[in-house]
């Protein structure tokens, strides 16, 4: 077997296709995308076994990650869109505030919220290691392209109390009239997450917003 890890990769995915699997998991993205049909579970593991050797989560391997990660987006099978996103949430929390730029061009190709949410969470890494990214998330929320304010809109679940909260809800009130269903439930989903820490500006934001829409409203409000 080659030393590749895309070939080793390929090799294992291709070992562990199920068929009726992979057409279940087309049909939950509505075709958009062909599957080799492996679970999110077999798959990591398949993937740990494909880059043994490669320590994407050290100093050093930004680089390698997101020529990796870019290999495997160009595959068509989605685990390995998936696989990408792991390989990038790997090495975020050492990484520089250049692996940003990769983030957006990887959101922008094939997009689909499946991949568009896991790169959410390697942007929001980056951010809180480099809190000058912020004003980058503030240009995102401002995008034309909906899946790069997603982006901007969920990149703080997991800050909890180091959130950016005036960022946070400029962008929730920029897009609180939004008729996109991403981005309202966007909305909701990073307001509820917020909550968690906070649900007196949750709840006030809410009520000083008569503009969102149901979903945002229900989702933000949900468990408060």
């Amino acid at each position: 077997m080659t030393d590749s890890p895309i070939a080793r990769l390929q090799s294992l995915f291709a070992a562990a296709a199920d068929p009726a699997q992979a057409e279940s998991m087309a049909r939950y993205l509505k075709g958009r995308f062909p599957f080799h049909g492996i679970p999110a579970g077999p798959r990591r593991e398949l993937q740990r076994q494909a880059f043994a050797g490669y320590q994407l989560e050290r100093a050093q391997a930004e680089a390698e990650a997101a020529a990796l990660a870019r290999a495997l987006w160009a595959l068509p099978e989605r685990e390995y869109q998936y696989a990408a996103c792991d390989v990038l949430r790997a090495a975020a929390p050492r990484a520089s505030a250049g692996l940003l730029p990769v983030i957006e061009r990887l959101a922008v190709s094939k997009p689909w919220w499946d991949t568009v949410d896991s790169l959410a969470h390697a942007a929001g890494t980056l951010v809180l290691a480099h809190p000058e990214l912020g004003a980058r998330m503030q240009q995102l929320s401002r995008s034309s392209d909906l899946w790069l304010v997603r982006i901007a809109l969920l990149h703080q679940l997991e800050a909890y109390g180091r959130t950016d909260v005036d960022r946070l809800l400029r962008t929730c009130a920029f897009h609180a009239g939004s008729t996109d269903f991403f981005v309202r439930k966007a909305i909701g989903w990073a307001l509820r997450q917020y909550a968690r820490t906070d649900p007196t500006v949750v709840r006030a934001f809410v009520e000083a917003h008569p503009e969102l829409s149901p979903l945002s409203r229900r989702e933000a409000l949900k468990g408060l």
